[in-house]
């Protein structure tokens, strides 16, 4: 049953990965209507908390998408109070009856999204939930999404930062007994193209860095 996108405009957690990125592209289908990104970045507001990716690159994101983005600066320990927070700030402001959200299957995940979304008077919509991650992966590449890893675990190596996912690139992931989605955080991803763009994203990676046992890019705007 297709929603009024009149009466349902939604804001997207948007990371800048592929997930998001996907699910706001489902949701679309689905009849809802885009209002608003909103990204966490760490407390120094110029990193994303999660992906690691440059605020201007996820404003340069928003641009090709056409869409507004809320940038909020936050620490760990603040992360729930400032992310409602925005979440009731941006519903009064955008007129928001939904929040979309890219997890696939981890309900403690769910659970939060839905208890913030709740307490902003919100409804939360996962567009991905449950779907087999495999065949995720290859519906994203299939809808034109072109994504490249920026952030991966030990296992994986420096090597796959930078690389676009592609068919072979999931083989290869698949052969490390990796997830092909990174759904338990085995890396993570920044959209450079897809169909919400007008425009590709283009970005150079000038190192690579590890911290804490994970391998992260520094990335910049062309």
């Amino acid at each position: 049953m297709k929603n009024n996108s009149s009466t349902h405009k939604i804001l997207c957690s948007w990371s800048g990965g592929k997930d998001s990125c996907f699910a706001l592209m489902q949701a679309i289908q689905q009849g809802y209507s885009p209002a608003v990104l909103l990204n966490v970045l760490n407390e120094a507001g110029k990193i994303s908390r999660s992906h690691g990716i440059p605020a201007a690159i996820l404003q340069l994101q928003a641009k090709a998408a056409g869409l507004p983005i809320e940038l909020i600066a936050s620490s760990w320990n603040d992360y729930e109070m400032n992310f409602t927070g925005a979440l009731k700030r941006l519903k009064e402001e955008c007129d928001l009856s939904h929040a979309v959200f890219g997890d696939i299957d981890l309900q403690p995940h769910r659970d939060w999204e839905e208890k913030v979304c709740s307490n902003a008077g919100l409804i939360a919509v996962l567009p991905l939930w449950q779907q087999d991650r495999k065949q995720l992966v290859m519906q994203m590449l299939d809808a034109g999404i072109k994504t490249i890893i920026v952030s991966c675990n030990e296992i994986m190596g420096p090597d796959f930062l930078g690389r676009l996912i592609d068919e072979q690139c999931v083989a290869d992931l698949e052969k490390l007994g990796v997830d092909v989605c990174g759904e338990n955080g085995e890396f993570h991803t920044l959209v450079i193209n897809c169909p919400l763009f007008s425009n590709p994203i283009k970005v150079n990676v000038t190192e690579n860095i590890l911290h804490e046992k994970y391998w992260f890019t520094q990335l910049e705007a062309q």
